[in-house]
């Protein structure tokens, strides 16, 4: 299917519908009103037009759901959470309702569930307020699913640069050729070239570091990378680098290691710096890593995506008390 068609076969629009013609009476339908390139046929008459209405509306209605039956589904496509675009988000939702529908397709495993395909910040924010999420439900396999998401997130203009070159690494290493990666993030063979260039010159942990840098865009990112190739660095170096790093946030850091690897005089600072503890990841059975955990010599953290958690977070923070109390129990001691 041809990018520009895919979003509107989505929205149940036929993609051989001919040029656009004047607008028809709405209370008529006319002869280019949607229809399913191989859906069943139907009898002529009352009985055969309602059996078409029915079978249009389950295609093309949207539904309630409860936003914790809606699991994580395709490739990951943001680097960061941002606590306080989470916060507006979830003040506009409050304030003047969810506008834009999202698209989920159906759990290929479990009954009642549903994988989402773009709109992960709306559910996550729709949790949070306890309000059912708007959705329009539709059968896509994977291949669909993916090109739905990239070309959703192209049409928002909302992913930085190494957001992009994230997603189109997943899809070289899910299998997808370099016509497919374009055709989903609506890009030209050769900036698509440059990217994927970019993903296999950088670990994956560098750019998780680094996180989306939105105003860093293509020319900074490919100086970047090519310095850091002659440079023949690793991750522990550059998070030894960003342990001095001044500011916070994405665009700090990668100001901060560019302008390191720009150096003549570039050395990694080896007078015993502070030792960090192992992060190790939590993962989903599916082999997903979904936070981290890290055990100090005076406490231990543990780290939830909210993104890829699936409202685990939430279960865990409304648990941790019972939880410790069946510990305590199970040592043979009384809980509060």
């Amino acid at each position: 299917m041809a990018r520009k068609d895919l979003m509107k076969g989505l929205m149940g629009e036929d993609e051989d519908s001919p040029s656009p013609a004047p607008k028809p009476d709405p209370q008529s339908p006319g002869p280019d009103a949607p229809r399913k390139r191989a859906g069943p046929r139907y009898s002529k008459g009352a009985i055969g037009a309602v059996s078409q209405s029915i079978a249009d509306l389950k295609t093309r209605s949207i539904v309630d759901l409860d936003p914790f039956t809606i699991e994580a589904g395709g490739l990951q496509d943001r680097l960061e959470h941002d606590d306080a675009d989470h916060a507006l988000l979830m003040d506009s939702l409050k304030t003047y309702g969810q506008q834009v529908p999202i698209l989920v397709r159906h759990h290929p495993e479990t009954a009642d569930r549903y994988q989402i395909v773009y709109g992960r910040r709306r559910v996550l924010a729709l949790r949070d307020l306890g309000q059912p999420v708007k959705a329009m439900i539709r059968d896509l396999d994977d291949r669909e699913a993916i090109m739905a998401q990239g070309q959703e997130n192209s049409a928002r203009r909302d992913l930085s640069f190494i957001e992009r070159v994230n997603f189109a690494r997943q899809m070289i290493e899910a299998g997808y050729d370099r016509k497919i990666i374009g055709d989903a993030l609506s890009t030209d063979k050769t900036l698509i070239s440059r990217m994927i260039s970019i993903s296999e010159s950088l670990p994956v942990e560098l750019i998780e570091t680094i996180g989306a840098a939105p105003g860093i865009g293509r020319d900074r990112w490919l100086d970047f990378s090519r310095r850091w190739t002659e440079a023949e660095y690793d991750i522990e170096d550059a998070e030894t680098m960003l342990s001095s790093c001044p500011s916070d946030g994405s665009d700090a850091r990668f100001d901060y290691l560019h302008e390191w690897l720009t150096r003549k005089d570039r050395t990694v600072p080896r007078q015993a710096p502070v030792p960090r503890p192992p992060r190790e990841p939590l993962k989903r059975p599916d082999g997903v890593a979904y936070g981290h955990l890290t055990r100090g010599p005076k406490s231990t953290r543990i780290e939830i995506s909210a993104a890829r958690g699936r409202g685990f977070d939430t279960w865990l923070a409304e648990n941790l008390d019972r939880i410790h109390r069946d510990w305590l129990n199970g040592r043979g001691e009384e809980g509060p």
